[in-house]
């Protein structure tokens, strides 16, 4: 979660910076370099490096810290800092100078990768087979442990496995539903530590912390609108920060939506209902539970982003009635971005009318991702022919 914060604060404030950025996979700035989108190009970066996309595969050289967001992550460069990954799959083959911090639904180190610090990797199934210099922080559905580790290891999930290859040169600490017989090769019982593994106490908590919950008063007249202008203002910096870092396909976007509306709206439904029936069953399967949080961040990342990107479309329309070009200047497309998202949460105070009119965008956002990743899925994506002006 720091490596994403770190992420989205350094690219926005980039694209607010600039009043353009040249559409390539790579940008280098100030020594760092930012990737957008799907390349296997390898790196030589003196700095940090940001990268994001569907498929993220770090190669090369990093002198400092990375960072990459994805849905399948791939990290087979040789980081001289700190590492962090996020993404459904999450895999680490090169070696790690300093920390390596990973979160997804599959999270593994492979055997020839190397982490000199500690590693903190959650996930619904971990699989830890990299020598670890450090201490290792794993908790999941299946935690699997078949590598060595000089530090300590605290280890904590429904199922919990040692390899042939496991050492642990520390103490362990592992919270399991029942204990169990840890084989004398990888630790010797007198630096073992067992902590009941109990779910229903998460349960628990919750429900004191909500009991104990005090409710504020009504909220006064400047308290909403200064939250209106926060909203808006975090709006328009993530609808500024793909319009800067990845126009093309913004645009790509906009014209599918543009082109088919109603296609887009169906499509909506289908992409949200696939997002909210992974909630299901995820919290349905004992394997899947430890990824439900991940499935509602990404639930309402894509939410935001297709509110934006229909707020962003609808208002590009209406400028191109007006005989704009088909790609008009970014602070042509940045004004339409800050009047349609502006208008768009104008609309939340009109009650029922409003919330269905927002909804729509949402849909019409979420459906134009929806068809380009089907499209991408059946190898059949090609550019939207241009709109006429």
């Amino acid at each position: 979660m720091i490596g994403l914060i770190r992420i989205l604060s350094t690219c926005a404030a980039m694209a607010m910076a600039s009043q353009s950025l040249a559409d390539t996979a790579d940008r280098a700035f100030g020594g760092d370099i930012f990737r957008a989108g799907d390349t296997t190009a390898p790196l030589q970066a003196t700095r940090d490096v940001f990268a994001t996309g569907t498929s993220v595969l770090l190669r090369g050289e990093i002198a400092h810290d990375a960072h990459a967001v994805g849905f399948d992550v791939d990290a087979d460069a040789a980081t001289g800092g700190d590492l962090y990954l996020m993404g459904v799959s999450a895999s680490l083959r090169g070696t790690v100078g300093g920390d390596l911090t990973a979160s997804g639904f599959s999270v593994r180190t492979a055997p020839e990768s190397q982490v000199i610090g500690n590693a903190r990797l959650t996930g619904a199934q971990v699989t830890i087979e990299g020598p670890v210099g450090g201490a290792v922080m794993a908790a999941g559905g299946k935690v699997t442990l078949n590598a060595k580790v000089d530090g300590d290891v605290l280890m904590a999930g429904e199922t919990l496995m040692f390899g042939r290859d496991a050492r642990i040169g520390g103490r362990l600490t592992y919270s399991a539903p029942t204990r169990m017989d840890i084989p004398e090769h990888v630790i010797t019982a007198d630096r073992i530590t067992y902590e009941p593994y109990h779910r229903s106490e998460v349960v628990k908590d919750a429900q004191e912390i909500w009991s104990d919950w005090e409710y504020p008063a009504l909220p006064t007249f400047m308290s909403l609108f200064g939250a209106f202008l926060i909203t808006v203002g975090f709006f328009v910096v993530i609808g500024a920060l793909f319009l800067a870092l990845v126009p093309d396909r913004v645009r790509h976007l906009r014209r599918k939506i543009e082109s088919r509306p109603g296609m887009a709206l169906l499509s909506g439904v289908i992409g949200l209902s696939i997002l909210f029936g992974l909630v299901l069953i995820s919290a349905l399967t004992v394997v899947g539970l430890p990824l439900v949080p991940i499935i509602l961040l990404a639930l309402i990342t894509v939410w935001t982003l297709g509110y934006i990107l229909g707020a962003y479309a609808l208002s590009m329309r209406v400028v191109h009635s007006f005989g704009s070009d088909e790609n008009p200047k970014i602070w042509v497309r940045l004004l339409a971005l800050v009047i349609g998202v502006t208008l768009a949460s104008l609309l939340n105070f009109i009650p029922f009318l409003g919330w269905m009119a927002n909804f729509a965008l949402v849909l019409l956002g979420i459906g134009g991702m929806t068809m380009a990743i089907f499209e991408r899925m059946n190898g059949d994506a090609k550019p939207v022919p241009d709109m006429p002006d």
